[in-house]
């Protein structure tokens, strides 16, 4: 949930949303020196000069926080904290069943390691930010006097509907489901209040209006139907071809290409199914890299542990739409990483390497592995 172009595959660097107004402008244009305050916090991604995105789902907004953390990590190192929940109870004063990682990002510049966590649970529920050096050691990072600024969401769910899915809980929840930033947009895929509820939007930053998103709709083979209302769970930018665009994983677990020219405001747009990756599935996170001279892409599963997929196919692959019934796949295929099991989170590290948060038996570890 964290992509940033300037540090991913070459097939990213070439991608455009619209044409750049904000390039040359100065990053923390907006933004006041204050307290940055959350009811939730989550998803992350980094932008430009140490700026991190922070998702408020419950308040449907984003926080632009600009960190500071400008100083190039020296040298690349392995990273390994164990029982980095354990760590966390303990800087938090809590217990570690106490301890909810939502996301972790890096900092492509100085590689620390930043994670959206909750203190406690349910109504006791406190938001904090918490950041990882290279040495490991954590801290909590201190949002009473920061530069920061604030986009709300125009059309979010109300604060106590029920998903549109039929699944029971707050729908504004899910008002942000990933966010991701590629060149003077922050992207952000989640739930409108919109009927075709599925909502992409691109919002300029620096931030000065906040307009309506995209609306979504895809073919959903496990289903056999065209679906409006899922939120698309984790996605990134990627250059299809000539054709810059997103690959979105939704639950259970459709694989889907939506071109980037498509996504304008209060407008819809059908994406194309290029997989079914089996259901009763919820994707987790995803990152794309290089690897000799090939790009491809690492999706998390809650199921069926980390996919590992060669985007080389995806340009020819056909469009799904017809029924796959029997939990079976089709489209483009995958590979199992074995060795990564229990991955809840991944972001890209350097080059060579990607940091993940992985379960083992209720303890949970932050660290670096070689890419497959």
């Amino acid at each position: 949930m964290k992509r940033i172009a300037c540090i991913v595959p070459a097939a990213l660097v070439a991608l455009s949303l619209l044409p750049s107004t904000a390039l040359t402008a100065h990053w923390t244009e907006g933004m006041k020196e204050g307290q940055a305050t959350f009811k939730s916090i989550g998803p992350l991604a980094f932008g430009p000069e140490g700026i991190l995105f922070a998702a408020d789902t419950k308040a449907a907004a984003l926080v632009a926080i600009d960190t500071g953390d400008t100083k190039p990590a020296s040298a690349s190192k392995p990273l390994k904290v164990e029982g980095i929940n354990q760590k966390l109870a303990g800087l938090l004063g809590t217990t570690a069943d106490q301890i909810n990682i939502r996301d972790v990002v890096v900092n492509p510049i100085s590689r620390k390691a930043y994670l959206a966590v909750y203190r406690g649970r349910g109504a006791d529920v406190v938001p904090v930010l918490v950041r990882v050096g290279t040495d490991g050691e954590a801290e909590v990072v201190a949002l009473d006097k920061v530069k920061h600024s604030r986009a709300e969401l125009p059309d979010a769910p109300a604060e106590s509907a029920t998903p549109a899915t039929g699944r029971q809980g707050n729908a504004r929840l899910e008002s942000i489901t990933d966010i991701a930033f590629l060149e003077d947009r922050v992207l952000i895929a989640g739930l409108s209040n919109e009927e075709f509820s599925s909502t992409f939007r691109a919002i300029p930053f620096p931030f000065k209006t906040v307009g309506k998103g995209t609306s979504v709709e895809i073919y959903h083979g496990a289903h056999g139907k065209f679906e409006t209302r899922s939120p698309i769970r984790t996605f990134v930018p990627f250059k299809v071809g000539n054709e810059p665009s997103l690959l979105a994983a939704y639950t259970c677990t459709p694989l889907v290409q939506l071109p980037i020219k498509d996504l304008q405001p209060g407008t819809k747009v059908k994406g194309k199914t290029i997989a079914e990756l089996g259901n009763r599935n919820r994707p987790l996170d995803m990152i794309v890299y290089q690897k000799d001279g090939k790009d491809y892409l690492l999706l998390a599963n809650d199921s069926r542990g980390v996919m590992k997929i060669n985007t080389d196919v995806i340009e020819r692959s056909e469009s799904i739409t017809d029924p796959v019934g029997g939990g079976g796949k089709k489209g483009v295929g995958y590979e199992t990483v074995k060795d990564w099991q229990g991955v809840e989170q991944l972001d890209r590290y350097d080059d060579k390497s990607a940091l993940v948060l992985r379960r083992s038996e209720g303890t949970l570890t932050l660290e670096s592995l070689p890419l497959p």
